[in-house]
């Protein structure tokens, strides 16, 4: 006899089931090729997709192997669970992720003491996708603070906000002022110098100037931007004429550098004119992207009509972004990287980092054929071009060729006024060990007899050979 009786009733539904919960057809999965431009008609099973997903994704290239780009490619296994564990937390949610909020404020507060803030307790900041987001953020301020300043003649034919820069920024600077609807005036290079002069950007500056970008670690060839002696010729400027026009440092990358292996070096919140600072979480603040860093001095210098207050849900949250939702992973991982390493630790991993790109840099030196722009011992980054005498083969070819053996090193050509000028650019990074520099430098080794025996340069597609990776 059984222990429990069915009902009996035969309108009873059966229990609805994700169809996550289930697998497809396993006959189908076997013989059907799904099609890759529309939805396949029916699923497939979670081990079909997955190594359909898998196989296509072995061809990218290595991203350990990866000297053009500056984002973090490797973090320990526990930042990675940690980033598993918070993978379905929406950022903007703070009222249902208190806890995930309140490392986002910690690590606010941790970056205003480091960047020296003269009270930190009073600055403002967020987190965002990465420092790109961040530049736009910070753009955002610093027109509506001029608009403010302006509001007698502005908006007007006359009254067109401008933003002085150097040319060689990153190119989120260009799509804000394309986007924003600011005139760009770029400091364009000469000579040896490859980046911002402070009397040039002053000497572009007007009544209608929002501001100046200095940039801490040039993409270019990882050279900081000479930030005291920007402030100091706009102290000049203002002592002449009076206009009065804030210093945004972008310090993308050289933010999470210099406070740890220079910090004699005043670009930060010690110089009174600077009145906010951009970083990228996930290039030298060692996490996976993305996520990015916008802080201003105090409250002043972010206008409050720029800050919203959603009542969405749950709460009364102030926000201040392009986006809204977004994961918590990225910034967890940040504050897990700060506890983890602290000043020390990062000290420690930001000067091995150096040290890989200033030992590469020399021995490339060496080699004979090449000639340095600079050395990584700002950024842990370096550039270089081939020499006058060297005519078999150029920068390009040595990008294609190192690309054969699975290293990715950008060759490109500078802006204005030095376009006669290409280069070979390496990125060091948290992960690219003595080791691997070394198995860089032998498969360079082996290349150059090949080189060396050309008739002439080879790479007739210069754009397809190679590209520039920020």
């Amino acid at each position: 006899m059984p222990l429990h009786k069915g009902s009996g009733k035969s309108d009873e539904r059966p229990m609805s089931v994700n169809p996550f919960f289930g697998d497809a057809n396993p006959i189908g999965s076997m013989n059907d090729a799904p099609p890759k431009h529309r939805l396949p008609d029916g699923p497939l099973t979670p081990a079909s997709a997955y190594q359909l997903v898998h196989d296509e994704l072995m061809l990218d290239g290595n991203s350990r192997l990866n000297l053009a780009t500056f984002v973090t490619t490797w973090m320990e296994p526990q930042a990675g669970v940690l980033m598993a564990e918070c993978r379905d937390k929406n950022m903007i949610d703070k009222d249902e992720y208190p806890r995930t909020a309140e490392l986002e404020k910690r690590c606010v507060s941790m970056l205003a003491d480091l960047w020296n803030a003269p009270d930190p307790s009073a600055a403002v900041g967020c987190s965002t996708t990465g420092s790109s987001e961040a530049c736009m953020l910070a753009g955002m301020a610093l027109k509506r603070r001029w608009a403010l300043r302006n509001t007698d003649r502005y908006p007007s034919r006359e009254a067109r906000p401008n933003l002085v820069m150097g040319v060689n920024v990153q190119v989120c600077w260009d799509k804000f002022c394309t986007f924003w609807e600011v005139e760009a005036r770029q400091v364009p290079m000469e000579g040896d110098r490859y980046h911002l002069d402070p009397r040039a950007a002053a000497e572009l500056c007007d009544e209608n100037t929002i501001g100046v970008i200095a940039v801490l670690g040039s993409t270019f060839d990882g050279s900081y931007e000479p930030v005291k002696e920007l402030c100091a010729a706009l102290d000049d400027l203002q002592k002449r004429t009076g206009l009065d026009i804030p210093v945004h440092v972008d310090g993308a990358s050289g933010a999470m550098v210099a406070p740890f292996l220079d910090p004699d070096v005043e670009w930060d919140f010690r110089l009174p004119r600077v009145g906010s600072i951009n970083t990228s979480g996930h290039k030298y603040g060692l996490v996976y992207p993305g996520v990015g860093w916008a802080l201003w001095r105090s409250a002043a210098e972010l206008p409050e009509e720029l800050v919203f207050r959603v009542n969405y849900l749950g709460g009364d949250m102030p926000t201040f972004a392009l986006n809204f939702s977004r994961p918590g992973a990225q910034v967890v991982a940040q504050y897990y990287t700060f506890l983890r390493l602290g000043r020390e630790g990062f000290r420690a991993v930001q000067q091995t980092t150096r040290d890989v790109a200033m030992g590469l840099a020399r021995r490339i030196e060496a080699l004979g054929d090449f000639r340095m722009l600079t050395w990584g011992d700002e950024l842990p980054v370096f550039a270089f071009t081939t020499k006058d005498d060297v005519h078999a083969y150029d920068v390009y070819d040595v990008s294609r060729r190192l690309r054969e053996a699975g290293w990715l090193v950008p060759a490109y050509s500078f802006p204005a006024h030095r376009e006669d000028l290409s280069v070979l650019r390496v990125v060091c990074r948290n992960g690219f060990s003595e080791d691997l520099a070394a198995l860089f430098l032998g498969d360079l080794k082996r290349l150059m007899p090949e080189l060396r025996g050309q008739p002439h340069p080879l790479t007739k597609d210069r754009a397809a050979a190679t590209g520039f990776h920020h």
